[in-house]
């Protein structure tokens, strides 16, 4: 049986959109276009029906086998095409315009490389009719096509793509029943980067309030110009006529060409600094601080972060199997690592948040599914937060873990968040066993102590 539809009256335009149980949905809205390398311009208003009913397109990406082993067929049934700037809104389905609820903008993980923002395992709908918010899901450009600047490429397009989204949340999510002065940022993995990022971007100002930043790898944000540069230089050949997959194989080059860099290389597309929208590297530290007064931050990890790359990487996994030495030796990689590009860099964001006048708080996600390889590991907190049980059922990363056990666990997760969103503040210590951990970070806390784990 068909979805009843349901037309929202926007600013943008009126929106063909649908009821599924108790949410309404309004799928792959146009928020802005661009050519190919260029910046985005923000879409004007349609004065047609605009329909939306399906997900927009994924920015073209490379398969990658190994995501599938802890996150299964994510990517299923998409189509991909550079023109991908698209945005999907769930509100809850009694909703009013003007209503005043709490807006959630999603943005998507994938190392800058890979995914949606509207995958079916981010599915909002829970998080959406428990607690009366509006969520939007954005795509944007990925990889060279969004996140490398060269000598005839702008920088930091898939940034601006989130700017251009954000300006549609403030003109738009009030038909919606949202409240676009109480828009809060959602991000995840490399979302989450480009999320605390969004915070110190030139045109950002009064455009959301809060910012809720999960694993974000800000360890691997300083120092990455030399990388860049080299490449930059590997993709020197790319045309402007070259086809997508063209572009890709230049993706590739240009992913070989920072193979030296360490564990940046994990990581090799991303946010450039000094480049439009974004302040100097120099300059960073000092305009994240000038801004901590009038955000309020949620940001942390996972217990074991690195423990989903150690299962899904077969070197590490042949390490393991080393006897006696090699599942201690990967117990260290993955904490030192955890440590190095989530867990302290997090602890210290949020310490220089407070001390610079902002509202932080800190959170470290310990639950382990039984029956999982991965642990407490990247990617676990995502159920808690979004999904159903048929979306998550052929993702290996939850294990042998019930469902009703997880749902348990992610309403309580879900009401804690919302309530983020809602008002900026949180209890002063929350413990949910086996599950989460968080506390206010105080700003008379020195930076260099510990902020409890």
């Amino acid at each position: 049986m068909p979805f009843p539809s349901v037309p929202i009256s926007t600013p943008a335009g009126l929106l063909m959109g649908y009821r599924d149980g108790a949410v309404v949905r309004a799928n792959g809205v146009r928020y802005a276009r661009a050519e190919r390398f260029e910046p985005p311009v923000d879409e004007p208003e349609s004065a047609r029906p605009i329909p939306a009913t399906e997900p927009g397109p994924a920015c073209p990406q490379a398969e990658d086998a190994l995501l599938r082993e802890a996150l299964g067929p994510a990517m299923a049934g998409r189509t991909y095409h550079p023109d991908c700037l698209r945005l999907s809104v769930t509100a809850p389905a009694d909703f009013a315009p003007d209503q005043g609820l709490p807006v959630l903008v999603w943005l998507h993980g994938g190392s800058y490389v890979s995914g949606a923002g509207d995958l079916p395992f981010y599915d909002p709908a829970p998080l959406v009719a428990e607690q009366r918010v509006v969520v939007v899901a954005v795509t944007y450009r990925l990889g060279i096509f969004g996140f490398l600047g060269r000598a005839s490429t702008p920088a930091n397009l898939g940034l601006l793509d989130l700017l251009s989204a954000l300006r549609w949340v403030g003109r738009n999510s009030a038909a919606f029943g949202g409240d676009p002065a109480c828009v809060t940022l959602l991000g995840h993995s490399s979302g989450a980067d480009a999320a605390a990022h969004l915070m110190v971007a030139e045109g950002a100002a009064g455009l959301f309030r809060r910012v809720i930043l999960h694993s974000a790898p800000l360890g691997l944000a300083p120092n990455r110009a030399r990388m860049t540069r080299a490449m930059a230089a590997a993709t020197e050949s790319l045309l402007p006529t070259d086809s997508d997959a063209q572009v890709l194989l230049s993706q590739e080059r240009a992913s070989r060409a920072a193979r030296w860099a360490g564990l940046k290389a994990g990581m090799p597309f991303g946010t450039q600094y000094g480049a439009f929208p974004l302040p100097s590297e120099a300059a960073v530290e000092a305009a994240w601080r000038a801004v901590a007064p009038h955000l309020d931050v949620l940001v942390g990890a996972t217990e074991e972060e690195l423990r989903f790359f150690a299962v899904i990487d077969p070197r590490i996994r042949s390490l393991e199997r080393v006897p006696v030495l090699g599942p201690a030796l990967v117990r260290g990689l993955v904490a030192a690592g955890s440590r190095r590009i989530y867990q302290e860099p997090a602890r210290r964001f949020a310490a220089r948040h407070a001390q610079a006048g902002g509202r932080a708080f800190l959170f470290n996600v310990v639950y382990r599914p039984p029956g999982s390889l991965f642990g407490a590991a990247h990617t676990i907190d995502l159920p808690l937060l979004f999904g159903t049980q048929s979306t998550w059922a052929a993702v290996p990363l939850l294990g042998d873990a019930p469902w009703p056990a997880v749902e348990r666990a992610a309403r309580e997760v879900r009401r804690l968040w919302a309530g983020f969103a809602r008002t900026g503040t949180l209890p002063p210590a929350v413990e949910l066993p086996g599950v989460l951990r968080l506390h206010r970070v105080e700003a008379d806390r020195p930076m260099g102590e510990r902020t409890g784990r």
